[in-house]
């Protein structure tokens, strides 16, 4: 295969794997699972990328269970590889190296809910939606939607965002203060309750996006947002993705707060009708979400609306009830699945890149242009107001041909949104397949900067490794990675 698809080297000699697990199953007893069945779930993601399982599952029902596998697993130097909801897009929780993939979906307690305050503390194992389930009746609610029910650990963990991100900001801007376990076992808090701190380094951002490579992250406190007066979502269907990207691009130039502002290309709505038994038109189309008080909610469809009408778009559809609004958004967060459907036993190479406002319809046009000529079953989907597109490519898994294909396209796109100012990742995050992107998009001396800190907090290499870079050059008889 060529160089655009990630390699893996072997596992190393798993010396200290049976020592390691003997111990944790005297401390954890059936919490620790070595059933093949366990570890082939906890040893896949989303990505189209295969390769073992690790050697055993640890089922964390608390933080200290957390404390007591990682101060194990470093004793023995195991790798320790985080486990959430399993979601992630680019092998992020691919136990490439062996040793324990550590599940924290038990940690599944809202330990603190301040209305007044506007946060909430939860385990890392608390999904989105049982967060927003607990806020019912609240009048508030926690906004970032990245389409699956991730857990907020996962999320914290990959700097997620999500459909909102354009108004309410990712992970980043909503995450106050974590409590994570390092690789030596110690039991860390950075931030506070407050809503700012100039105290010392930010190790709460430090550990936001680091993919569970520098500590396992295993409580949260997050930002709360108030509920909105009034909530008001609208179809807009476009002649081509063009006139859709220019309208969302001077949406925001113009200032108008718009919430939600997603792109669909044609094959995208067409899935999406087929998977979720909609009637949407099938051309692309922008499906855009408006909050704040009646009369402000008012005045942005409007406004939206004058815009749209400028780049052609029209068919206008809206939906002010919960429950129709709730339909919408459901289908646009499934196009990941619809589109699998497309071509059954496929699998989907999946990309996102994040340009400048300003580029992101020459990137969108240059990339259609290049995915034209590729001979590939391919949409386009995106957060456009904020820049964060995705592709999604359709696959063969036992087409190598076809992979090289969709790798190469992927290539190129990532390099076009470098080039134009952008980044190789809006959202999805590095993992594994994503290392070369990164290579390309940072120097040297901040790749080396970055190491520096990994060795620094984990001088062992325990915690995730041979992800988001690699510590020391591939080896020479590296193996391909397969596709499913």
């Amino acid at each position: 295969m060529s160089d655009s698809v990630p390699t893996v080297a072997p596992s190393p000699q798993r010396t200290g794997s049976t020592a390691a697990l003997a111990e944790l199953q005297a401390a954890l007893g059936p919490q620790l699972s070595l059933a093949h069945a366990v570890r082939e779930h906890h040893g896949r993601d989303e990505s189209p990328l295969d390769v073992p399982p690790p050697d055993a599952v640890v089922y964390a029902q608390s933080h200290d269970d957390v404390v007591t596998t990682i101060r194990t697993a470093a004793q023995h130097r195991v790798p320790v590889i985080p486990f959430g909801a399993g979601s992630s897009l680019e092998g992020h929780v691919l136990a490439i190296a062996g040793g324990i993939s550590l599940d924290l979906t038990r940690l599944d307690r809202i330990l603190q809910i301040d209305i007044e305050d506007l946060t909430a503390t939860v385990q890392a194992g608390v999904t989105r939606l049982a967060l927003n389930e607990a806020l019912r009746g609240s009048g508030l609610f926690f906004p970032i939607d990245p389409g699956a029910d991730a857990t907020l650990g996962g999320m914290c963990a990959t700097g997620a965002s999500g459909t909102n991100a354009v108004r309410y900001g990712t992970m980043r801007e909503n995450v106050l203060a974590l409590t994570a376990v390092t690789a030596a076992g110690e039991t860390i808090h950075t931030g506070t309750r407050a809503r700012k701190s100039s105290a010392g380094y930010d190790l709460t951002r430090l550990l936001i996006g680091s993919e569970g490579t520098l500590a396992v992250i295993t409580e949260v406190t997050l930002r709360l947002h108030p509920l909105p007066e009034a909530m008001s979502a609208a179809i807009c269907h476009f002649p081509d993705v063009t006139a859709a990207v220019r309208t969302a691009s001077q949406v925001i130039q113009a200032g108008i707060p718009i919430a939600r502002c997603e792109l669909l290309d044609a094959l995208a709505v067409r899935a999406v009708n087929r998977h979720s038994k909609l009637a949407l038109q099938e051309s692309p189309l922008l499906l855009m979400e408006f909050h704040g008080s009646e009369a402000s909610v008012r005045e942005q469809a409007e406004s939206t609306q004058e815009i749209a009408t400028e780049f052609g778009g029209g068919g206008f559809e809206w939906a002010t009830r919960p429950e129709d609004r709730s339909r919408l958004w459901q289908a646009r967060h499934m196009a990941y699945f619809a589109m699998l459907q497309l071509r059954p036993g496929a699998r989907s190479v999946t990309t996102d890149v994040c340009v400048p406002i300003s580029r992101l319809g020459e990137c969108i046009d240059l990339t259609r242009a290049d995915l034209a000529t590729s001979n590939l079953e391919t949409a386009i989907i995106g957060h456009v107001g904020d820049g964060n597109f995705h592709v999604l490519i359709l696959v063969d898994p036992d087409d190598p041909a076809m992979r090289e294909r969709a790798e190469a396209a992927n290539d190129r796109l990532t390099a076009r949104a470098i080039a134009l100012g952008g980044t190789c990742t809006g959202e999805h995050g590095i993992g594994l397949h994503k290392m070369r992107f990164l290579e390309q998009e940072r120097d040297a001396a901040t790749l080396g900067l970055m190491r520096t800190v990994k060795r620094a907090l984990d001088p062992a290499n325990i915690l995730n490794p041979g992800k988001i870079f690699t510590l020391t050059p591939p080896s020479a008889g590296a193996a391909p990675l397969r596709t499913r």
